[in-house]
């Protein structure tokens, strides 16, 4: 068991040096691949900036970073002004975004063990012009292993979310990144439930394909926050794979974008909570 003491309260977490104007850093989870954890990611980020904030999004997923598609920005190339170390991010549906997908070429998979990955996301965080944010939403890799268990060690984050689908085995993992977390001392904003039903567009028929409440359950009985439910939804999926999320918020039906207003509204009410909680208690620090 990790030593841990208390000391005097202090502001939540240094700014690494890059990051010193973003208030918030969220991380996006998943105990494992599959779960659409990159387009949750996406969604989350769009859904704060289309609520006037200003957002970025680091892609941190580095093995299968699939950002740039999702956001219909992939092929674009992020600028480095002359004599300058800085890059500048993609900009795309009002967010900020820099992904390993920009840099390497479309079919090339990423062969590199932990630490070339660590300084990829160290170049990500220290070496783009981020500029003023209210957010960062970091899109992390699936499962608990060294990669996302660096990345959270070296991004001061404000919390993380974590994405699951209503499958018991995905509810193993899901639990097991909340406390993968906890370790770091990383607090949980919550649980998406993500492809949690489907509704027949013909009919409008409800069916639980996977089952479901599943994660719902799960946060209760690890007592972190559930954010909501986003059904399994052809149109999210063909709005994202055209790179057009934007209208998974206006064209994809009530359901889905009540859906969506949900777990938004309620990761921000986490943060600000935290932040709440941050301002008035002492710190544990884990040494």
């Amino acid at each position: 068991m990790a030593h841990s003491h208390s000391h005097s309260p202090s502001p939540a977490q240094p700014s690494p040096a890059g990051l010193p104007n973003v208030r918030d850093v969220i991380a996006v989870g998943a105990g494992k691949g599959g779960v659409g954890k990159s387009t949750a990611a996406v969604l989350l980020a769009l859904g704060m900036a289309r609520r006037g904030m200003r957002v970025g999004l680091l892609d941190a997923d580095i093995y299968g970073p699939s950002t740039p598609t999702l956001l219909g920005v992939a092929g674009q190339k992020p600028e480095v002004p002359d004599g300058a170390q800085m890059m500048i991010p993609i900009a795309a549906h009002g967010i900020k975004v820099i992904s390993i997908g920009f840099i390497i070429e479309p079919e090339q998979a990423v062969v590199w063990r932990g630490p070339m990955v660590h300084g990829v996301v160290q170049q990500f965080l220290n070496q783009v012009e981020w500029g003023a944010l209210d957010c960062m939403v970091v899109d992390l890799p699936p499962g608990t292993g060294d990669v996302p268990l660096t990345l959270a060690q070296s991004i001061p984050m404000t919390g993380a979310v974590v994405v699951c689908t209503p499958q018991d085995v995905a509810l193993q993992d899901a639990r097991r990144a909340v406390q993968m977390y906890r370790a770091l001392n990383v607090p949980s904003l919550g649980i998406i439930e993500n492809m949690s039903y489907y509704v027949c567009p013909k009919c409008g028929n409800r069916d639980e394909i996977f089952d479901h409440g599943g994660a719902e359950e799960a946060a209760g009985a690890l007592g972190v926050p559930f954010l909501g439910a986003l059904p399994l939804n052809g149109a999210i999926r063909r709005f994202c794979d055209d790179g057009r999320p934007d209208k998974c918020f206006t064209d994809a039906g009530d359901r889905v974008a009540a859906g969506l207003d949900a777990v938004v509204a309620g990761t921000l009410a986490q943060i600000e909570q935290h932040h709440t909680a941050g301002a008035s208690g002492p710190t544990l620090t884990i040494e």
